[in-house]
């Protein structure tokens, strides 16, 4: 009887995804077979040849199937990286993107000591990827981190055990920054954003897999934004700062609306690799 093998079966899940429009089919055919298998990128092309091992063609077409439905690779292997953190993360959490670790690393250029005491809210928490990862950065750091969704804190406070940062973090359910108290000396945020209307556009494994609560921010996408500019704007303390993502094509409609929050003052966008704004940095002014 023929076995295939690694390699045969990677290769025809490769063109499957490709025929399914997934954009990145062969990262995630070889991704989802190094997760079947438990191996690591050396050993798969090393082993690969080899006729596949018992159990592995019927489990991994399994999960092949299930990313030819377009559904989002981090949510089928049930981690995506950040920071370079492993974060679990489940379809009651929006998936980490490269993106929003601008909002860390603008975070770590204002508070630049380690040891520095900082108080932090971070709203909209999600899987905990911002929060986490300012915990492990500044080891004195308090954090409040708040979500909506008590499904998604549960997955951040899963992820805080992980990452050994949990007693210095505070999971709250509530709407953005609601019973809050400041002052703090940041607050970051990576509101649902997201125009309604844009719905029909958006790329299947988002807009079919990832949590609406997490995604839109009304019709034209800037409502939760504004709501976040005048919580942050009362939770604040004289000199603290806020940051916080937004959409693409969103920045001049930001600088708008920190302009209309009393005691904010815009300083900068900070953007990712192909030029795009995508976080605002804000000062709390008297």
């Amino acid at each position: 009887m023929f076995n295939p093998t690694v390699h045969e079966l990677v290769a025809a899940a490769r063109e499957r995804l490709r025929e399914a429009g997934v954009y990145s089919a062969d990262l995630d055919a070889r991704l989802l077979a190094q997760f079947v298998l438990d191996w690591t990128t050396e050993h798969i092309v090393v082993s690969g040849p080899a006729p596949a091992p018992d159990g592995f063609e019927s489990r991994y077409g399994q999960l092949v199937a299930r990313r030819a439905a377009r559904e989002p690779l981090a949510y089928i292997v049930g981690h995506r990286e950040f920071w370079g953190l492993s974060f679990a993360v489940s379809p009651a959490v929006l998936i980490p993107r490269p993106e929003t670790e601008l909002i860390v690393e603008e975070a770590l250029a204002l508070f630049p000591a380690r040891n520095d005491r900082i108080t932090v809210i971070d709203a909209c928490t999600g899987c905990g990827c911002i929060a986490i990862a300012l915990a492990s950065e500044r080891s004195h750091a308090q954090v409040v981190a708040t979500d909506i969704s008590m499904d998604s804190l549960d997955v951040a406070r899963r992820n805080a055990e992980t990452h050994r940062v949990a007693e210095r973090i505070q999971f709250v359910e509530t709407d953005l920054m609601n019973g809050i108290v400041g002052p703090v000396d940041l607050i970051t945020c990576n509101p649902p954003y997201v125009a309604t209307r844009s719905r029909p556009g958006l790329q299947p494994e988002v807009r079919d897999f990832e949590p609406d609560v997490a995604l839109y921010g009304g019709d034209d996408g800037l409502g939760i934004l504004s709501r976040v500019m005048v919580e942050a704007a009362q939770r604040l303390r004289i000199g603290g700062y806020l940051l916080c993502e937004f959409g693409y094509g969103q920045d001049i409609e930001i600088e708008a609306l920190i302009d209309q929050t009393a005691g904010l003052t815009f300083l900068e966008f900070k953007r990712d690799l192909q030029g795009i704004a995508r976080t605002a940095v804000i000062k709390r002014t008297p």
